[in-house]
Parts: structure tokens; C-alpha cells; sequence
């Protein structure tokens, strides 16, 4: 598809923000920052830390990229306020952000329409943990609702150790999740206009695709092809579109799911502005889709769009 550039007209790359993620989001909007001039659009950093968002009309942009990841960025807020503005913007809209943002509402809704995500409990200062391990069994997993990168998650292996997991969510968010773990192996799936693309499988060591090595160790093997099963792979691809469409997402985000040894899968979470740095999955995807990184980056950027 070729797309014409000059036609896109000036362009804000939004980074950094306010959330946990702040690091992250700034190494991914400097790569695509730099993918784009590189492609020719007259891009600019814009980072809501540093610049009032007022600045956005002000300075005619035509279009933002999102790649501000966690909340004040991915939960619906900024794009509320690209929509009061008119100023078309990539990914999902106020609603869709929202919910993929809050994992027990993203339950909610996946468990109705019928895709699988891991059981799990929200847990409340009355929660009965007697109760809660023996549903979910242990270990099990302890995590913010409304944070990313593994930020706040910790895998529980005895009873003694919830305090502490449940003190480090509640620093993050005052909604905490107690969900079943899966054991099997991590998959991903990243969404581009419309088109799930090539499965990843992730090999983490002792299965840690923790914080530190998602973005800085070389230590993590990713497969793609994945190695699973090619009826698998296709049935896996087209609920992740299902999982995608019925939070109401739009333009381009990446599912986590795990896969049991028993062939059974479980999705985790949806991301809809997913990372874009030197280590993250959705490049990755898209090379082995023959998209280069900067090819990549103007698709997703000619998507964007307002969603009311």
C-alpha cells in the first residue's frame, strides 16, 4: 500500500506522560519519531509532561501518534481530548482505551462474549483469601488492574508471600487483581489495521517477561514463526480480532495470551498503544509480515482518525 506522506501533514508523536511507563513510552516515541522523518513527515515530539496540550491546536498539528503508554495516555483520557479538539489521532477511542486499560472490566466483557481469560478475583480489604487460593489455587498472580509492562505483578507461590504482592499493586492502583496462573507458554499477537498478524512465542528465562527483560536484557528468545500448530495459530489470530472488536478497538494493538500444553489458550490482556522500542512485539510482528519498522509506523499513522 502506498501511502503519500506529504499528504499527512504535520504531526505530533505524543511520549512520555505522566504513568509508570513513562520510560518506555519515551523510548518508543523516539523510534517512531525517528521512523517517520526518516519516511519524510514533518513529525515533532510532543510529550504532555512538558507541553500543554493546548499547544496541539495551536501549533496546527493534523494528526497525533499515541505512544504513551498506562494510564493518562492509554485509558481514554488524552484521546477524550484529541476528540473535543478535532484532531485526528492512531489506536483505539475513548471507550475501547478505557476498558482494555482496566483488566477486570476487559474480563467482564471477554468472559460474555465468550473468550477465555484466566479466572480472577478483585480484591477488597473484606477480600476472604481462604477462599480466593482455593479457587484459584497456587501460585497465582497478583497485579494492578490498570498498569502495564509487568509493573506491579508478582507470581505468589505460598500464602505468606500475598501481603507483600498486594501492598506493591496497591502503591499503583487502588484496583487489584488476584488472577488464576497459567502455565504454558506466551504468546502475542499484534493488530494492524484490521489484520492479526504472525503469532510470537516468547521464551523468557525461568518464564520471567518481567519489566527488566521485556526492555533491557538481551536475554528473552522470541519465536517466529511460533512452532505451534498451523490450525492453532489460524484459530488463535481470529479470536484475537474477536477479543480486538468486541472492547471496540480500532487502528492497531497487541494481545498477551498464554498456551497450555493441553492446546487450551487463555487471553491476558489487550494493549492498544503497544510498545514500539528496540525489544517490543509489535515491530517484531510486523518484520516477519516483510513490514519494516518505518513502513510499519506510517501505516499505523495513516490510520488515524476520530472514532465519535
Amino acid at each position: 500500500m502506498s501511502i503519500d506522506v506529504k499528504k499527512l501533514g504535520k504531526v505530533a508523536v505524543m511520549m512520555g506522560g505522566f504513568s509508570a511507563e513513562r520510560d518506555i513510552s519515551l523510548l518508543s516515541g523516539n523510534g517512531v519519531l525517528a521512523a517517520l522523518r526518516e519516511k519524510g513527515v514533518d513529525a515533532y515530539e510532543f510529550d504532555p509532561a512538558v507541553n500543554s496540550l493546548f499547544d496541539l491546536p495551536r501549533e496546527k498539528f493534523d494528526r497525533v501518534f499515541i505512544v504513551l503508554h498506562g494510564r493518562f495516555g492509554e485509558d481514554g483520557t488524552v484521546q477524550g481530548v484529541l476528540e473535543t479538539m478535532k484532531i485526528p489521532y492512531t489506536g483505539s477511542g475513548v471507550m475501547a482505551s478505557a476498558l482494555a486499560m482496566d483488566k477486570w472490566r476487559t474480563k467482564l466483557i471477554w468472559q460474555a462474549a465468550g473468550i477465555p481469560t484466566p479466572r480472577c478475583h478483585l480484591v477488597t480489604p473484606e477480600s476472604n483469601w481462604v477462599e480466593i487460593i482455593d479457587d484459584l489455587k497456587l501460585p497465582l498472580i497478583i497485579k494492578p488492574a490498570r498498569e502495564g509492562s509487568s509493573i506491579g505483578v508478582t507470581k505468589v507461590m505460598t500464602a505468606a508471600d500475598l501481603p507483600l504482592a498486594v501492598d506493591l499493586a496497591y502503591k499503583l492502583d487502588p484496583m487489584v487483581l488476584a488472577e488464576e496462573f497459567i502455565d504454558g507458554q506466551e504468546l502475542t499477537a499484534s493488530v494492524v489495521n484490521g489484520e492479526v498478524l504472525s503469532l510470537i512465542r516468547i521464551e523468557a528465562p525461568e518464564g520471567k517477561y518481567d519489566y527488566a527483560n521485556k526492555y533491557f536484557r538481551d536475554v528473552v528468545k522470541y519465536h517466529w514463526p511460533s512452532g505451534i500448530r498451523a490450525e492453532l495459530e489460524t484459530e488463535i489470530r481470529a479470536m484475537t480480532l474477536k477479543a480486538f472488536n468486541v472492547l471496540g478497538c480500532e487502528g492497531w494493538g497487541r494481545a498477551d495470551v498464554m498456551l497450555q500444553a493441553d492446546g487450551k489458550y487463555a487471553f491476558l490482556e489487550m494493549n492498544t498503544a503497544p510498545g514500539m522500542t528496540g525489544h517490543s512485539l509489535v515491530p517484531m510482528a510486523g518484520r516477519a509480515a516483510g513490514l519494516s519498522y518505518a513502513d510499519l509506523c506510517v501505516q499505523i499513522l495513516a490510520s488515524a482518525s476520530l472514532k465519535n
